[in-house]
């Protein structure tokens, strides 16, 4: 059997993903991979056969999406030549997270895009949603990456194609201990940003991961660092507690190390509202943005110890055998 995994390259958290998921399905068939997106930093250590520009999101520096700068470094013309290029037919099949090149490719050859990803399980009917709507948002969250069917990830089992979230095995293994630090990442924030609503916290050891910043420095009792993934994942493993966006793996992953939590969803982001929903219903505080105004509710966060408690197996290959057994009943030539 031979299957070309697709995996989006925007942010961390689907090659978080990547990292454990892979390995399975190599272990039952032979495997390529394709990444596209322009805004991950973690690399994959496997061999990647085709690496694209695809369409990505970029972040800004005020806590949202940078409209400005994702249309400027939109290349149309070259994603449909991807698209129209990328050999799809010479797979028995496609597995994809959220990676558009792939399923457009499978979509207009009309081939089988089978989805693994966080994204389809946020579009479930019983997912938690925000109350304030975005017809937009979830537009190009069903249409950015069209699949023919689905299995997802989320903070809870909503259904029966719905699993908890794949934690890496770097991340399992880790020896998990307080020593006082608070752990932040929010890519969409500068550090100026980030400086202003963390200094009046005088008491607290910041440790900041900075999307914008390639050299450490410290202001006062605030530690500014490069993201790195080994020195990120040690910061949240030693933590008294994760301040973070509401993406999918982070906030995963911090509440596996029974970490006090508290989420800032991206601004023009519907998917991370869609979490932030997800994550309130559990009892995880979110707050709308880092302005001076909910600083007290940060400072209220900090006060209180509540970790909310989560079973998350290590369910990987299980998904992925499910996923196996339904696509390569269908012909014998899908038998590896």
């Amino acid at each position: 059997m031979k299957i070309l995994y697709a995996v989006q390259g925007t942010g961390n958290g689907h090659l978080s993903r990547a990292l454990d998921v892979i390995p399975q399905l190599k272990k039952k068939a032979a495997v390529d991979v394709l990444m596209s997106g322009c805004q991950a930093d973690l690399a994959l250590p496997f061999p990647v056969k085709y690496k694209y520009h695809g369409m990505s999101f970029i972040f800004g520096k005020k806590g949202g999406v940078d409209f400005v700068q994702t249309f400027a470094q939109l290349q149309s013309r070259s994603f449909f030549q991807e698209v129209r290029d990328l050999p799809v037919e010479d797979y028995d099949l496609v597995i994809n997270d959220f990676e558009p090149v792939s399923a457009w490719a499978c979509y207009f050859k009309k081939l089988p895009c089978i989805s693994l990803s966080h994204q389809s399980a946020v579009l479930a009917p019983e997912a938690p949603q925000p109350k304030k709507q975005d017809v937009f948002g979830r537009f190009i969250l069903r249409n950015y990456a069209p699949v023919t069917d689905h299995f997802g990830f989320h903070f809870q089992r909503f259904n029966s194609k719905i699993f908890t979230p794949v934690i890496r095995s770097q991340v399992r293994d880790l020896q998990i201990e307080n020593r006082g630090h608070y752990t932040v990442y929010l890519p969409a924030y500068d550090d100026k940003s980030l400086v202003t609503a963390l200094q009046d916290f005088k008491q607290v050891q910041w440790q900041v991961f900075s999307k914008h910043n390639r050299q450490p420095f410290q202001y006062k009792n605030i530690s500014i660092r490069p993201i790195q993934n080994e020195a990120f994942i040690e910061s949240m493993a030693t933590s008294s507690g994760v301040l973070c966006g509401a993406g999918f793996e982070t906030p995963a992953e911090a509440l596996f190390m029974e970490k006090k939590l508290l989420v800032v969803p991206m601004k023009n982001q519907y998917e991370q509202h869609c979490n932030a929903a997800a994550l309130a219903a559990m009892g995880v505080p979110v707050i709308k943005s880092l302005k001076a105004k909910h600083g007290p509710l940060i400072g209220e966060w900090l006060q209180q110890d509540k970790v909310i408690p989560v079973h998350y197996p290590d369910e990987t290959e299980k998904v992925v055998d499910m996923l196996l057994e339904k696509y390569s009943v269908k012909a014998e030539s899908l038998v590896f």
